[in-house]
């Protein structure tokens, strides 16, 4: 049987993020791209209200739902996921360490990770900050897409997308509310022994930059990769990480065919 590759994508995106990556991939693996919460085909969290706190582990639940049909009962599997979904990839590879064959994350916004009043986390602070307290849907989404982007990229964009950007902000904040309250600390990473490769672009904001630097140093097998993209790269220059990812999955398998 081919091995699994699970995707999971970031906020304000679908699975078919990842459609010129399983073009890539062909016919070597089972590629099982999966839609977040609130994303894509994937409905809204049903218990959201005034008194709901939104989690990872919830994220998770609905993921382990949603490819349990597509693999067999235990089978292990090949996780990839870029910026939330690498934030929700690294606590499914927690729950289920002795499933995951490899891991593979894209800035994973993993922002309880970062050091209380680094300047780093200081600036997605107040990012999160500016989001959740603003008077419109609209400029609370400006400020969002800016900031993975660049200054003005969501005044540029056509009506058409700015709309379906708005309309999906309000699950962004249960994404920051889900990756700023989640509890896991650098030290409950060093579980993790699958081999791993953690990509950056270099001209991403610094939070992210800094959060793969430390999983590169953390994680106890892990390889760290900066690449000629910013945050958006799995989206905007598949060009230049898809060739990277593959050939990480590709030199697995090589390694594990020939330990065999």
């Amino acid at each position: 049987m081919k091995p699994a590759v699970v995707l999971l994508h970031s906020s304000m995106s679908s699975k078919s993020q990842w459609s010129s990556l399983k073009e890539q991939l062909g016919d070597a693996y089972r590629c099982i791209p999966v839609d977040l919460q609130g994303y894509g085909a994937s409905p809204f969290p049903a218990d959201a209200g005034d008194d709901y706190t939104h989690t990872l582990a919830h994220e998770v639940d609905a993921v382990v739902a949603s490819i349990a049909s597509e693999l067999e009962p235990g089978e292990a599997f090949h996780l990839i996921g870029h910026s939330f979904g690498g934030a929700c990839a690294l606590h499914m590879a927690r729950r289920m360490p002795q499933r995951v064959l490899s891991l593979t994350l894209f800035e994973p916004v993993a922002f309880h990770l970062l050091p209380d009043g680094h300047p780093a986390k200081v600036e997605i602070i107040d990012v999160v900050g500016g989001i959740t307290t603003c008077a419109s849907d609209r400029d609370a989404t400006r400020i969002f897409i800016d900031y993975w982007n660049r200054g003005g990229a969501f005044d540029v964009a056509t009506a058409s997308a700015q709309d379906k950007m708005v309309s999906q902000i309000a699950k962004v904040k249960l994404d920051f509310q889900a990756l700023l309250g989640e509890p896991a600390t650098l030290d409950d990473l060093s579980m993790l022994t699958m081999p791993t490769l953690v990509m950056a672009g270099e001209r991403s904001p610094a939070s992210t930059r800094l959060l793969v630097e430390q999983l590169g140093e953390s994680l106890p097998n892990a390889t760290m990769l900066k690449l000629r993209t910013a945050h958006m790269g799995p989206i905007t220059h598949g060009a230049i990480v898809n060739p990277a990812i593959t050939g990480f999955l590709s030199g697995l398998e090589v390694v594990t065919a020939g330990a065999a």
